[in-house]
């Protein structure tokens, strides 16, 4: 009789071991004018192969699952899905009007901005079925979902907002006005508080998504900056902020929002991607057409990578 817990518990892990794909070390990286994806090994920081797909490629996801790698074609209103191991087009959907970024739920929906449109669709990958459809500000931009599900932001560029939408039920419990044209937003882990980056302005605005009020906003001190992607550090003491024209990492102190270094980069950098285990960023250089590397433990660029033309987002299947 007591063998039979032992081979339920057996089988269980198998089955889950076959939803749940092997990592496989990779860094995947959107091309907006070589109409490519460049993947990156990311144990040897060297481009393994390029993946033509469709016109624009911008906004990139994973699969909770990690399955499948959910890639932007702006220009044909879609997105394509990749196999992150054999690195073939599985399928593609469509994604509504100007599909710039996105966001990928922890139960599997995408949320994407729908920049032509002034709305976010959420969107079921696995069917391409439309979900919900949410109306926000001009312009939307950046997508952001706390680790729990419970809240989203979307970034509003020409409306100069963010929109905190409860995911209960995909409405609309805040609009926070902030600096002009807010590109992307970051949460910290237990989803009460939120960064965001606002590219004409210059700044980085820390709010509270809860009350919707701002707590603290600060420049990133350079005039030539135009900030656009922002990470949050494991711990959680350190931002990380693409400043675009001035083509570094802003390295900021997530309290007190002061600065703390500026990593030189790429001209023009866009997007970034942390790994895992907090201990490497990946930026996309638009203007460079490369990756850089840096190293968190010392805050240094280790690497450049050459990319495809205009990369512009990033994501690790680690």
């Amino acid at each position: 009789m007591k063998i039979f817990p032992a081979i339920s518990a057996t089988l269980l892990f198998l089955s889950m071991s076959n939803v749940f794909a092997d990592v496989t070390g990779r860094v995947f990286v959107t091309n907006e004018r070589s109409n490519t994806v460049s993947v990156i090994n990311i144990d040897t920081l060297e481009v393994e192969s390029t993946i033509n797909v469709g016109e624009r490629p911008r906004g990139i996801g994973i699969s909770p699952d990690g399955n499948e790698i959910y890639v932007t074609a702006s220009e044909e209103n879609k997105i394509i899905v990749i196999d992150p191991e054999s690195l073939e087009i599985i399928r593609s959907f469509s994604a509504g009007s100007d599909p710039e970024t996105f966001a990928v739920h922890p139960n599997g929906n995408i949320y994407i901005s729908n920049e032509d449109d002034g709305k976010t669709t959420v969107i079921n990958p696995k069917t391409g079925e439309k979900v919900a459809e949410i109306r926000v500000g001009l312009e939307p931009e950046g997508v952001a979902i706390s680790s729990s599900g419970e809240y989203i932001i979307v970034t509003s560029e020409s409306t100069n907002m963010l929109h905190i939408i409860r995911a209960a039920d995909n409405t609309i419990e805040n609009n926070i006005l902030v600096g002009a044209r807010p590109r992307a937003a970051i949460f910290n882990q237990v989803g009460n508080i939120a960064f965001a980056t606002a590219e004409i302005s210059g700044e980085v605005i820390k709010v509270n998504v809860e009350s919707g009020k701002i707590i603290k906003q600060a420049s990133s001190g350079d005039s030539n900056s135009k900030p656009k992607d922002i990470l949050l550090s494991k711990d959680e003491s350190t931002l990380y902020v693409a400043g675009g024209r001035a083509n570094s990492v802003i390295v900021m102190d997530a309290d007190t929002l002061e600065i703390i270094k500026k990593v030189p980069v790429g001209k023009r950098v866009w997007g970034l991607a942390m790994t895992k285990d907090g201990n490497m960023i990946f930026t996309t250089d638009g203007v460079s057409g490369t990756v850089s590397v840096i190293d968190t433990q010392t805050n240094e660029k280790i690497k450049t990578i050459d990319v495809g033309e205009f990369p512009w987002g990033v994501a690790i299947h680690d």
